[in-house]
């Protein structure tokens, strides 16, 4: 079969391997090295450079040399807010909302300079086999959204690469670790890489990795970690000799280099140096130049504030996964941010157990992909995956209720069926509204798409069957479909584009959720009493306009005075007077039910 590769295409670095002959083997690049930095420098259209060789450009041409895009794959540019900081280049906005990098000759999408990335690491393994390569599994952060996973494969596409399969970094980490499949244990998985951090917690037994939850912030990386030093040294900069590196796009990137560079001396030695000669120019019009020393001391005194952030996600995913930290057999560390002492000794603390850092935490992912790629091809015993959805997905039915198809941390790929029906007589037409989130109330969920489903059979409300089918790929791609059991009609839609919610949002939606149980309990009871209310209405309404047998006069009077109230207590979305107005309803259904049933005893009688 044909050899499928496998590539952690990162915030920060990229690396591409292969499993062959029972062992993972990590590809080296031209420059020697087994990591790729996702680094692309633009000298023209036809003049593109990735990697060591671009990341030595970025000092002297930062408006044509983008780093981090991972971070702007598929998210809409007016949902950015600061996430542009600190990077260089230039960001605008595409006719639809897109994010572009401006490079002044042309404007790209991220999956444009993804591309670019991959097209590199495509090569990488060519001149290692010494043939094409077309096929990849390429890894993305789990709480990645189904847009984002679109525009990953999308990238792939545009690099001459199909891709096999997407999955989890997290979930390839676990892969790559090579625990015991024949003992039942549960795994943390600690990723903190350059640009995102996520929390896994899996279970493994017999050949099944299962993701019982994850959490994490996709903003929140060893980019973080570099901008804060980067201002902390900017501002004492600023403030010994008057020039502000900030608003210098090159003195800018010299020092933000010179940060990352210390920050990572610093996880093996207490101190480092800082010396940027020429980095400015005083008022006066003298050169200035930047000597800073830098201890490891003060970077913990810096990164304190980011370890709550990372265990508060550590403790939601626990909670998710219905377990606590006692319960969990092996951490693993991924991600070069692990390297820090600061972050494996908090670690450490919080799992009560050592990390295992048996894997170069730069690689694992990579390995895990290579691993997952080789099983496609038929290289190694398969392993199943199963990765869970961050967020519950459903339709909104009558009354703004979100029912819920496929619940919240599901393993996917999976399918979900439910079966609805019309509310009003000889209703031809039902909009599907697709949504996600955990509240109640659908309009307080993100929307994902609508469509209609038209021709349906005329019957009286509540007699057709619509089923409605929510089916999630391997790749976490979303379809939802709806068909009449009558008609046969049906109609689906693809969502490739939905939700553009960041791993924050998701959270904070989790978080309102619970917050709001109760306004969403009332909500529940209110749509249940109207419904119920309006069914005996309209039964109502039947009754009076009966010719054959109608209510005397007072009853009619005092019917539509019922009636009066009900649409007064619908209009008001009172809940107490809607349930005051069911039981009026309910006892004057009782005393038409015993005048009907009476006056059809005297027919018989006569």
């Amino acid at each position: 079969m044909e050899r499928v590769i496998g590539i952690d295409l990162g915030t920060t670095n990229s690396v591409v391997s292969y499993y062959e002959q029972g062992q993972p083997v990590v590809i080296v690049n031209a420059e020697g090295s087994k990591t790729t930095p996702s680094i692309v420098f633009f000298k023209g259209a036809e003049d593109v450079v990735v990697g060591e060789v671009a990341r030595r450009q970025a000092a002297m041409n930062p408006l044509q040399t983008v780093k981090s895009i991972k971070r702007f794959m598929g998210i809409r540019y007016s949902d950015m807010a600061t996430r542009g900081e600190g990077i260089g280049y230039s960001l605008v906005a595409s006719p639809d909302d897109g994010v572009r990098v401006d490079l002044g000759w042309a404007k790209l999408s991220p999956e444009e300079v993804s591309a670019e990335i991959l097209r590199a690491l495509k090569r990488t393994a060519e001149d290692y086999f010494g043939e094409p390569v077309e096929q990849a599994v390429v890894t993305v952060p789990a709480y990645f959204n189904d847009n984002q996973r679109a525009a990953t494969k999308r990238a792939g596409e545009l690099a001459g690469l199909r891709i096999a399969r997407i999955i989890n970094e997290p979930t390839a980490a676990a892969l790559a670790f090579g625990l015991d499949k024949s003992v039942e244990q549960r795994v943390a998985v600690f990723d903190f890489g350059g640009g995102t951090f996520d929390i896994s917690i899996l279970e493994l037994d017999r050949d099944v990795f299962e993701v019982k939850s994850t959490r994490g912030d996709t903003f929140l990386g060893g980019d973080v970690i570099d901008l804060i030093l980067y201002k902390e040294i900017a501002a004492q900069f600023l403030a010994d000799t008057g020039v502000d590196v900030t608003q210098e796009p090159i003195a800018g990137q010299r020092l933000l280099e010179a940060v990352e560079r210390v920050k990572c001396e610093l996880s093996t030695t207490l101190e480092s140096q800082i010396s940027l000669p020429f980095l400015g120019v005083s008022a006066e019009g003298t050169p200035v130049h930047l000597s800073h020393a830098v201890t490891r001391d003060k970077l913990n005194e810096l990164i304190q504030p980011l370890i709550p952030r990372l265990l508060d996600c550590c403790r939601e995913a626990l909670a998710d996964a219905y377990l606590d930290a006692g319960n969990i057999d092996h951490v693993l560390l991924v991600g070069g941010s692990t390297r820090i002492p600061i972050i494996q000794e908090a670690v450490r603390t919080f799992f009560g157990k050592e990390p295992n850092r048996s894997l170069n935490p730069d690689e694992a992912v990579s390995i895990g992909a290579g691993m997952q790629g080789s099983i496609m091809s038929g290289g190694l015993r398969e392993v199943l995956l199963l990765d869970v959805t961050p967020l519950s997905l459903g339709v909104e039915t009558e009354g703004n209720v979100f029912s819920v198809l496929i619940p919240r941390n599901s393993s996917i790929p999976t399918k979900a069926v439910k079966t609805y029906t019309t509310t009003r007589d000889n209703q031809r037409i039902v909009k599907i509204h697709a949504a996600q989130g955990e509240r109640k109330k659908c309009s307080e969920n993100q929307s994902l798409g609508y469509f209609r489903l038209s021709e349906i059979t005329p019957a009286p409300g509540g007699l057709p069957e619509i089923s409605v089918t929510f089916q999630i790929d391997a790749n976490g791609l979303l379809e939802v479909s709806a068909v009449e059991a009558t008609s046969g009609v049906s109609k689906s839609i693809t969502i490739e584009s939905y939700s553009h919610v960041s791993e924050e949002k998701a959270r904070q939606m989790v978080e309102a959720a619970e917050l709001a149980q109760e306004e969403d309990r009332l909500h529940l009871r209110l749509a249940y009493v109207r419904h119920q209310a309006q069914d005996l209405a309209n039964g109502l309404v039947m009754l009076i306009e009966d010719t054959e047998n109608p209510p005397g006069e007072d009853l009619q009077r005092r019917l539509r005075e019922i009636l009066f109230k009900f649409d007064v207590a619908v209009a008001s979305k009172d809940l107490m007077a809607l349930e005051a107005a069911l039981g009026m309803l309910r006892q004057a259904s009782k005393e038409l039910s015993e005048r009907l049933t009476m006056l059809r005893l005297k027919r018989m009688e006569q």
